[in-house]
């Protein structure tokens, strides 16, 4: 009888032991084990240059963003896209955007060592100050008019009024853009364009210039806008998403945040952010389309 009690608590010890053990595990995880995701606020300081078509977009994202994390800054700058990624390259920002490829204005050995990170599509549009009588150009004719052969409105169906060009400098993704897929990589006149430093500078000189003709991203075409400027169809297809998404319209671009190596820390959060269920809404406001609406790549 006195030695089957003493089996009976040596079992009953060896129970509470592994109880314990399997307890004291469970509280191991818990504490300290667990692998969600911590809720700490991302800080510091980061700046991102470059284009200004991305330009509304990225300001009004990053200060989203420093609502969400008080301790974050990112400083959003303009100057083109050729900026952008030459100053990237060279360390002086933590993102170098851009409307193109980097293969596309740096050296091969340079752009590999940039991180590509496609945030979004733009469109551009044709542009033209109010007082224009065309609402339609062909391609055929909007080359000729970008390189010179038509100087007047009168020859592609408009009033007698002459036509000026107001151009991107070189350095603009956003020109490089409309060469490629506007104007079939023909080179613009020299020395008849009025140029601009960046795309507000542009929509001012369309407003205020008679007979001015541009280009534009759809983001700086707000319903404010359009009231002063006339926005023009291209072989009578409508700038819009349905028709830059499908293809039917020509001039677009995805629009790049390039940094040099894999992002980390506040930068890559940042990048996450812009594409993020949260910045979609800002997307679409600012019009910009998200890449996972494009029926057609490039």
């Amino acid at each position: 009888m006195k030695s089957r009690s003493f089996k009976t608590m040596i079992a009953g010890l060896a129970i509470a032991v592994v109880a314990g053990t399997f307890a004291g595990c469970g509280n191991k995880t818990e504490q300290g084990g667990n692998t969600a995701p911590s809720n700490k606020n991302v800080t510091g300081s980061i700046t991102a240059s470059g284009s200004t078509a991305l330009q509304p977009l990225a300001e009004q994202v990053s200060k989203q963003f420093a609502d969400a994390n008080p301790g974050a800054t990112v400083n959003v700058q303009g100057g083109g896209s050729g900026t952008g990624l030459t100053q990237v390259l060279q360390g002086n920002v933590e993102i170098g955007n851009s409307d193109i490829f980097a293969e596309e204005k740096l050296k091969p050995e340079e752009a590999k060592t940039l991180v590509d990170h496609k945030v979004a599509v733009v469109g551009f549009a044709v542009v033209v100050n109010n007082k224009v009588k065309v609402d339609n150009l062909s391609k055929a004719d909007l080359i000729k008019i970008f390189t010179g052969q038509v100087t007047n409105w009168k020859e592609v169906g408009g009033d007698d009024m002459k036509i000026q060009l107001i151009n991107r400098p070189k350095s603009s993704g956003t020109r490089a853009t409309f060469k490629k897929y506007a104007l079939d990589g023909k080179d613009e006149a020299e020395g008849k364009a009025l140029q601009e430093d960046s795309s507000g500078a542009v929509k001012n000189a369309i407003q205020t210039t008679d007979g001015a003709i541009g280009y534009l991203a759809l983001s700086y075409l707000s319903a404010d806008v359009r009231k002063d400027i006339k926005v023009l169809k291209l072989d009578n297809v409508e700038v819009n998403k349905d028709n830059i998404t499908s293809g039917k319209y020509p001039i677009w671009s995805y629009e790049h945040m390039y940094t040099k190596g894999e992002p980390k820390d506040l930068t890559k959060a940042f990048l996450d952010y812009m594409v993020s269920s949260e910045a979609k809404p800002l997307v679409d406001k600012l019009n910009y389309i998200p890449i996972s609406d494009m029926k057609v790549s490039r």
